[in-house]
């Protein structure tokens, strides 16, 4: 698995059967952040710190990219899914295909952020990850919102 490069990671871990079901409960159901809680687990497998105040920044700047892009592009998309009948179906499902590559491409730039963002790895080599519960467990608590221990558990064992 490429722990270098955090889109990569995001995409290899997002991919695992059962991790896009896990995220998306978290989002949809609990508030979380399914770019940010991957980038959580990213730091530990790339042997970086998750120390308090780097996840509170990237949760910061998360919540900024969310609310200005990301959020906006996922509303359009399930509107455009949920409205119109049968007439414009095909003309929705098309614009719908368009607005999710961007959705996609916005959360795209927002790991790349936060990416950027990131801390230096501890061990040089990057031998030596850190725990990836404890990583999430973090992540979710910087980001905020409820999210079940159950889940977290289940999403860092998917993803170890």
């Amino acid at each position: 698995m490429n722990r270098e490069a955090l889109w990569p990671y995001a995409l290899e871990v997002y991919g695992r059967p059962g991790v896009e079901p896990l995220l998306l409960t978290l989002q949809d159901v609990h508030g979380q952040c399914a770019p940010f809680l991957l980038w959580s687990l990213w730091l530990a497998a790339s042997g970086r710190p998750t120390v308090a105040a780097k996840l509170a920044a990237g949760a910061e700047l998360a919540r900024a990219w969310q609310d200005a892009a990301v959020a906006p592009l996922r509303t359009l998309r399930r509107d455009l899914k949920r409205r119109g009948g049968a007439k414009t179906a095909h003309a929705r499902s098309r614009i719908r295909d368009g607005v999710k590559a961007l959705e996609l491409e916005a959360e795209r730039m927002l790991l790349q952020m936060l990416e950027k963002a990131s801390p230096a790895p501890e061990d040089p080599s990057g031998d030596t990850p850190s725990d990836p519960l404890d990583a999430l467990r973090r992540g979710a608590g910087a980001w905020g919102g409820d999210a079940p221990s159950a889940l977290l558990d289940e999403l860092a064992r998917l993803a170890a």
